[in-house]
């Protein structure tokens, strides 16, 4: 058989590892099919894994049914566009009502019970509609915050109904105060070091909570854009001892929980980076295994994103995460340092 309306706007090899975790976030962008036995399936269906060299992808049903496959009766997918377009559309919703929607009407309008749209929606966002609304709400406010508004304006911008509800909201999330982010990090002292260790320069900030950033590569320059009216102050004798707590995790990695963090992020991606800070030294988990570990089995991409998104590389151990077929997968300093770490953790280093 010929082929010639392969899928185009992905790539092939992130296509199969979706297929290999049956990662239901991809269930609507492309559908699988197998040359062997003439049909095709959703990237999740429940069949087992056919060979690599009998797969082919397709943009959608249509595509494949022009190649000559009928759809998989077993996982229906035909039905997974409608899904994608049911949850699209409610995103859509919830962006342009600037709040939280009743799950109720959400359901209604796409044609679901509530019970089955919430999982759809968890199982390709990662998130409820009424957390994927929060979160949503949530960055609003700190973009504003970040580019120097009014906290009061971002807020009720924002769609806060008032001060009090974003200030609850947020507790125990921001490590700064709303009035520090409003101002570019003002009123906020950041001490950092860039320092040498056997994986290259290393950037290492703290606040008075904890660690901000941890990098490679990286120089004031990076926390200036960052926080541009923080106080950035060199070293000092307690961020010393911080310090040589951090290069000894680099070195010698091991046991670093006690090494306190100032992060922000999602309930979706701090759920992940907790999860991450909880892989023991010397061992791997892929995205998938990280997505079922914080109650998302089917959030296998947005897992992925949350790890990405880490600003403290080593202490929140993203570089612990790997491809289901056991390869390294990416690294934001390098497949280098992500293969050494390991080595490290493993006992394999020099």
């Amino acid at each position: 058989m010929t082929v010639h309306t392969m899928i185009e706007t992905i790539d092939p090899d992130e296509a199969w590892q979706a297929v290999l975790a049956r990662d239901r976030s991809f269930d609507g962008r492309f559908v699988t099919g197998v040359l062997t036995t003439g049909i095709y399936c959703r990237p999740s269906c429940a069949a087992r894994h056919p060979r690599r060299e009998n797969v082919r992808f397709f943009a959608d049903g249509a595509a494949a049914r022009a190649a000559g496959l009928r759809p998989c009766k077993r996982c229906s997918p035909d039905d997974a566009s409608r899904d994608e377009r049911a949850v699209l559309s409610a995103i859509a919703a919830i962006k342009a009502a600037g709040q939280p929607l009743a799950l109720a009407a959400l359901a209604q309008e796409a044609g679901y019970s509530p019970s089955h749209f919430q999982r759809i929606f968890a199982r390709h966002t990662g998130l409820s509609p009424a957390a994927y609304a929060r979160a949503l709400r949530s960055q609003r406010a700190a973009d504003v915050l970040s580019g120097g508004g009014r906290v009061t304006d971002a807020i009720y911008d924002a769609g806060y109904s008032g001060p009090s509800r974003f200030y609850d909201e947020q507790e125990g999330r921001l490590g700064m105060a709303p009035s520090a982010w409003a101002n570019g990090g003002k009123g906020v002292t950041i001490h950092w070091a860039v320092v040498p260790t056997s994986l290259g320069e290393m950037l290492v900030a703290a606040t008075d909570k904890g660690v901000c950033r941890l990098s490679f590569d990286e120089g004031r320059a990076a926390l200036e854009r960052r926080f541009p009216k923080a106080e950035l102050v060199d070293g000092g004798e307690d961020f010393s001892r911080l310090l040589a707590d951090i290069v000894c995790a680099v070195e010698r990695p091991g046991d670093f929980a006690h090494i306190p963090l100032d992060v922000k992020g999602t309930a979706f991606q701090e759920a992940v980076w907790r999860e991450l800070r909880r892989i023991p030294a010397g061992e791997t988990r892929s995205y998938a295994q990280i997505a079922a570990a914080v109650g998302k089995p089917g959030a296998v991409r947005a897992a992925g994103s949350a790890n990405g998104a880490n600003n403290v590389a080593v202490l929140i151990p993203c570089h612990r995460v790997i491809r289901s077929d056991g390869s390294l997968g990416g690294y934001a300093y390098g497949l280098d340092i992500k293969r050494e770490l390991l080595a490290r953790e493993r006992g394999e280093g020099d």
